[in-house]
C-alpha cells in the first residue's frame, strides 16, 4: 500500500475532489496526481514542492521527522505530555481569511482556535501574545513565500510600512496581506511575490483607505 496515495485518497473522498481538480488548485494542471498513480521503475515519484502545495489544498500535513502525538482534536493544539504548560503563550486563530490576491471580505471574525508557542521564542521575536494573532492566507498573489490556506501570524504592533515587509491590511471592507513600502509620506507602494500580479502605488488620498492591520512574522517558518 502507497501510505501518500492512501492519505490522498481519503482526503479526496472527504473534500469531495477528484483527482484533476485537487491537482489543478495545487499547481494548475489536473494532471499532478494522475502522475503520482504512475509506476516509475516499480516505484512512485513524488516531488516535495508539489505536495507540499497539494498537502494545503486537501487539509493535510507534510511531515518528515520522529513520530509525534497526535492531538486529541482537530483544532485545539495539545502540548506534549512532558511539555511544561507555562512555558507556553497561546495565540488566537481568528475565523478570518486574508486575501493575498485581490480582496477577501469576511462576515466573522471570532477566535476559532489557539495555537501554543514557546515564550521563549516570542520572546525572542519581541512579540507580546495579546497583541499577536494567527489568520489564514486566501490566494496566490504572495507565492512562493506565501501559499493558498497557509497559517500566519501576524504582529498587531508594527504597523510602520519598511523594507517591503509583508503586513496585514484593510482596503475598505476587504483584508489583504501583501508587501508595503512607504518611500514618503504621500506614497505607499503595495506589491506582489507573484510576478502575475501588478504593483500599485497610492498617493496620499487614497492612502487614507488603507489600515495596517500588522506585519507578518511566521507562517510555519520564520520570514
Amino acid at each position: 500500500m502507497d501510505v501518500i496515495l492512501n492519505e490522498v485518497d481519503k482526503a479526496l473522498k472527504k473534500k469531495g475532489l477528484s483527482d484533476a481538480a485537487a491537482s489543478k488548485l495545487a499547481v494548475g494542471h489536473p494532471s499532478l496526481i494522475k502522475n503520482f498513480r504512475m509506476p516509475r521503475s516499480g516505484d512512485k515519484r513524488y516531488n516535495v514542492a508539489a505536495l507540499e502545495k497539494l498537502a494545503d489544498v486537501l487539509d493535510l500535513e507534510l511531515y518528515f521527522g520522529p513520530p509525534r502525538e497526535t492531538p486529541a482534536s482537530d483544532t485545539d493544539l495539545v502540548l506534549p505530555s512532558k511539555a511544561n504548560p507555562d512555558d507556553f503563550s497561546l495565540i488566537n486563530l481568528h475565523d478570518v481569511q486574508a486575501s493575498a490576491s485581490n480582496g477577501a471580505q469576511n462576515h466573522s471574525e471570532n477566535v476559532i482556535s489557539s495555537l501554543a508557542f514557546r515564550k521563549d521564542w516570542l520572546a525572542r521575536k519581541g512579540l507580546s501574545p495579546d497583541r499577536t494573532s494567527l489568520i489564514h492566507i486566501k490566494g496566490d498573489s504572495m507565492e512562493p513565500t506565501l501559499h493558498d490556506r497557509a497559517l500566519v501570524l501576524i504582529d498587531q504592533k508594527k504597523t510602520t510600512p519598511t523594507a517591503r515587509r509583508m503586513f496585514a491590511f484593510r482596503e475598505g471592507p476587504e483584508l489583504f496581506v501583501k508587501r508595503l513600502e512607504k518611500p514618503d509620506v504621500n506614497t505607499l507602494i503595495i506589491s506582489a511575490d507573484n510576478p502575475d500580479y501588478p504593483t500599485r502605488v497610492l498617493t496620499r488620498h487614497d492612502m487614507n483607505m488603507i489600515h495596517i492591520i500588522g506585519e507578518v512574522v511566521w507562517t510555519a517558518r520564520d520570514i
